[in-house]
């Protein structure tokens, strides 16, 4: 029995040894389904397996590609009357112990909602951004995988709310950018696509490394590079990419007024990539 908001009541099965909620000791992993199809659903899978090596998860032999990805549409179709959703993998340590677990056995649980488009497209066209600078991200390697510990993401939405922002950028402790607070950034400068570098801090986003091959694949020039944040002035475009949303252009970022030819050219691209 727990004391549950002043109420004794049972405690569930999704809370018993739950060491994601208790300790962050989780990862995550969430991805789009379009037409009954995960786009993309290989670099998700692969992704999920380097976070659980990274954080000492013991992986079942279960946990196939083949395995997940029919978890993931049973409890999809389920759920839904559409063929087309979000659904979001978390995988915690189901153990006993304190901060030193007793074993390293998992447990999942997969969550899913409702999307309305078969597509990706812009759901907003003016988007407006500002620098998060209360604290910085850490670009160790486990600052990079989808985990739980998403404090400063928290604490930056709260912060885009209090300013009428919609979303913010992230910064690493040398000052450089990183990346928003749900996705990863990219600027259009003349010719030439710009992304902060995975040293960067920044999540190795499965749409962002789709979208750097689709950009190679069609001729565009795009570099890797670190990024100050005064190079956001000089730049024709930026945008937001997740594999949720797919590709978002920013209008505003303080006085600055953003275009989005490219961004819209490379939208086409994506969903030419995935039909």
């Amino acid at each position: 029995m727990i004391n549950f908001n002043g109420n004794i009541v049972n405690e569930s099965n999704q809370l018993s040894n739950n060491r994601g909620f208790l300790f962050g000791d989780a990862v995550f992993e969430t991805l789009r389904v379009i037409s009954n199809y995960i786009p993309f659903w290989e670099d998700h899978y692969f992704r999920l397996m380097s976070s659980m090596r990274i954080m000492r998860f013991n992986i079942p032999d279960t946990f196939t590609p083949s395995f997940l990805h029919d978890e993931i549409l049973k409890i999809h179709n389920h759920n839904s009357d559409l063929d087309h959703g979000r659904a979001r993998i978390s995988v915690f340590r189901s153990s006993s112990g304190n901060y030193n677990p007793e074993s390293n056995d998992i447990s999942y649980i997969i969550k899913t909602s409702e999307i309305h488009n078969n597509n990706y497209e812009f759901l907003n066209n003016d988007l407006r951004v500002d620098l998060y600078k209360d604290y910085l991200i850490d670009s160790q390697l486990i600052n990079r995988i989808k985990s739980n510990n998403k404090s400063i993401n928290v604490l930056a939405s709260i912060y885009a709310s209090e300013n009428d922002l919609d979303n913010c950028i992230l910064l690493n402790k040398n000052r450089m950018i990183s990346e928003f607070i749900n996705g990863n950034l990219f600027l259009v400068k003349d010719d030439l696509i710009i992304t902060p570098n995975l040293n960067s801090g920044c999540l190795d986003g499965v749409m962002r490394k789709n979208i750097i091959k689709i950009l190679h694949d069609n001729n565009f020039n795009v570099i890797e590079v670190d990024l100050k944040p005064f190079e956001i002035i000089s730049a024709n475009e930026m945008f937001m990419t997740n594999a949720v949303q797919g590709i978002q252009p920013i209008k505003y970022y303080r006085k600055k007024i953003f275009s989005n030819d490219v961004t819209s050219k490379l939208l086409s691209l994506l969903n030419t990539s995935i039909n």
